[in-house]
Parts: structure tokens; sequence; C-alpha cells
């Protein structure tokens, strides 16, 4: 069982509950836009996993019907102890490689590239994750261990990561000998030159005091947040795919056939020996280092708070429902991501007038068609009220840029 969308209103709930600490304590660690956007990010990969898993999936049950050494009794306490510490063990492998590897950072450098560091950053989760993860996976359904323990415990895996990212939290004596902490996790996502690229761990941080990639969170050195290259948007689109472009480009624009191929498997940051002078990374400066955060009016700080709530209804509620076909489920999803890439437009300081005029055309659209199937009357009265309900916020929005 996926523990995850259950567990999603007490992430939620935790968030706010983070918030209101930190603003008594005159420690507030969120920005609305950085927020939003990470939350968009969470809920697109929860609606698009429905599309993507299918391929790992299918993998996962050819290897356990057909390769396994044995079973593991899936009644058995010990079977779900070692599935969760092996699992973990392999995690840290791909988490490691997901930072060493320019296919695999890719994807993962969406998590990343929040330069606040709060809950709403553990939401902050690739869309593509399901495209390559499942191969570092194989190894544990080829020591038997049942599909449904495995699932289990990866949601577990993942439920347990999302507390370790607060600022609030400090260090925790024995515990961080053992566990992945806020404070070593802390580590993990700074990009000093003191703390990059280490502890890789889910749940156990031994696995980085065995392979030498702990580093212990000094109090003299403030951590500080995000990518080197940072995007500059709020966009979750290009936040899932700039790596991808930027690796096609080299790929194209390289002379060396060696070196075309090399790319995607290549040290993260590598670029080919006729384009090293073109770097897209900027010389990191802890002195010089300043947030992305472009100032945008309350009224499109709330319109985009507003989308959130509803994207989050659609991604949880109605794509969980398992009514839609698979066609329907992509045209869904690719209007979710449409609709973030226009609210991240007004959060950039950008006049998404257009895009959301068109955005609002198509919704239209689909909407008229839905009324084609009577079983759909519902969902169409649904569309036309949002519809309705956005057309009469961009006139207020549209003055708010400059």
């Amino acid at each position: 069982m996926d523990y995850v969308p259950y567990a999603v209103p007490f992430f939620l709930l935790a968030i706010l509950v983070e918030l209101t600490y930190g603003f008594l304590k005159q420690n507030n660690t969120y920005r609305l836009n950085d927020a939003i956007s990470s939350l968009f990010m969470g809920s697109l990969r929860t609606a698009n996993k429905l599309i993507f898993i299918g391929v790992g999936g299918y993998v996962f049950y050819l290897i356990e019907t057909n390769l396994s050494l044995w079973r593991m009794d899936g009644s058995s306490v010990f079977t779900w102890i070692f599935a969760f510490v092996v699992y973990d063990f392999f995690y840290y492998w791909f988490h490691r490689i997901s930072h060493e590897r320019q296919i695999f950072w890719a994807s993962h450098v969406a998590h990343h590239q929040s330069e606040d560091y709060n809950l709403s950053t553990a939401l902050r989760q690739t869309g593509t994750g399901a495209l390559l993860t499942w191969v570092f996976y194989m190894p544990v359904f080829l020591i038997g261990v049942p599909s449904y323990v495995f699932v289990s415990v990866a949601s577990l895996n993942l439920i347990y990561q999302f507390w370790v990212h607060s600022e609030h939290i400090p260090k925790l004596g024995f515990y961080e000998w053992v566990f992945v902490t806020p404070s070593n996790h802390r580590v993990h996502h700074a990009q000093n030159d003191e703390y990059i690229d280490k502890n890789y761990g889910g749940v156990f941080i031994i696995w980085d005091r065995m392979f030498g990639t702990f580093k212990e969170e000094d109090t003299k050195i403030p951590c500080i947040y995000g990518i080197r290259g940072p995007i500059r948007t709020f966009n979750p689109i290009w936040a899932n795919l700039h790596i991808y472009v930027q690796m096609l480009k080299d790929i194209w624009n390289s002379k060396s056939l060696k070196d075309k191929l090399y790319v995607p498997f290549a040290r993260t940051g590598w670029r080919p020996s006729s384009l090293e002078n073109d770097t897209f990374k900027d010389d990191f400066d802890p002195n010089l280092f300043k947030k992305y955060d472009p100032q945008s009016s309350q009224k499109i700080k709330f319109y985009a708070f507003v989308q959130f709530i509803v994207l989050s209804f659609v991604g949880l509620i109605v794509l969980e429902s398992g009514i839609f076909e698979y066609s329907e489920l992509c045209i869904i999803i690719g209007m979710m991501a449409f609709t973030m890439f226009c609210t991240a437009a007004w959060l950039d300081g950008k006049n998404a007038y257009k895009s959301e005029s068109l955005r609002l055309i198509v919704l239209l659209v689909l909407g008229v068609y839905a009324l084609s199937n009577p079983l759909n009357y519902q969902l169409a009265l649904g569309l036309f009220i949002y519809v309705a309900l956005n057309l009469f916020a961009l006139p207020i929005l549209k003055p708010s840029i400059n």
C-alpha cells in the first residue's frame, strides 16, 4: 500500500504549524512564491506518476514472477524490517548517483532548486523520477521482497523524509549518529563548498558514515540553499526540464562524437571539451548570494494560493478516483501543468494575460466536449464555474504587473 496520499493532509497541516511557529518566533522560513512553486511540483509529481509508473511496475512484475531467487513471507515482521533497511540502502546509492551523474541529476535537481528550507521543500518532488528510479530497486525484487511490501516501505521512507526539511529543529544528540535528521539533511541541501554533495541517506545516515559522504552541520557556517546555476523562475515545467534541455544542447553542439555519447553519463556539471568555456553555472560566492525573489502583488499571491488549492483537489481527489482513461489522464495532467505554468509566470513578475486567456479557452472547449457524455455533466459544470471565476480574476491581476 502507498501511504503517501493518506499522509498529504498531515503534511499540509504540518506546513501550517511550521509557518505559524516561524511567525511567532520571528524566524519565518517561508516565502509564498517559493512555497507555491514547491507545492505545485509536488502536485505535478503526484499526478504524472499515474502516467510514468507503468514501465517500472511492469519490470518489477517480471522480476518478481520470473527471476526472484525466492519469495519472502510478507506476513513476517522480519521481512518488513529487512525490506525497510534494504530499500534505504539502495535509496542511498540512487540518491548519490542522482547527484553525481547528469542523466539522474536532470531529474533530481528539481528537489534542490528551492532557496528556502522548510517543509514545503520536502514536497518539491521531480516530475520525471519514475522514468529511471526503478532501475536501482530491481535487486530488491530479485532477493524476493513482495511488491506490496516494497511499495509500503518505499512510501514510509518518503514520509519519514518529510519532517527533516526544517530549519527550526536543532541537532538531536545520539539520534544524529544513526538516522537522517533536520541538521544533517540541511547540509545535504546546502550549496556551500563545505557541504555540497553530502549526506545522501533517506532514513539512515549510517550509509554516509560507512561510505565517506557524511558531513556534520557546522553552526559557524550557515547553510545556503539552492543549486549552482539557479533557474531564476518559479516555473515548474522548466524546473523539471532545464537540465535535460542543457544536455540536449550539449549533445547537439559538441563537435566530438565521443563527447556526444558521454554527456548523459558524465559527472554532474561536466561539459564537452569544445564547450568548456560556455559555462551555464555561476561561480559560487556565499557573500554575494541573493535569493530569487521577484516582487508580486498580494492579489497575485492570493490567486496563486487559490490555484494551488484547486490543483491539489484535482490531483488528490479527481485523479485518484480511477474513473479516467489514460488519454483523459494525460489531458487533465497537461492542463494542470499549463495552469502551473501560467500561475508561475505571474509570480515571476511577468504578464501572463495572453497565456491565461489561451488556457481558459482550452478549458472551455474541454468543458463543451465533456457535455457530449451525460456522465460528464458534473465535470463540465465544474469546469465552467472554474473558467468563470478565472475570467473574473484576470482583469484584477493584469494591472498588478508593471
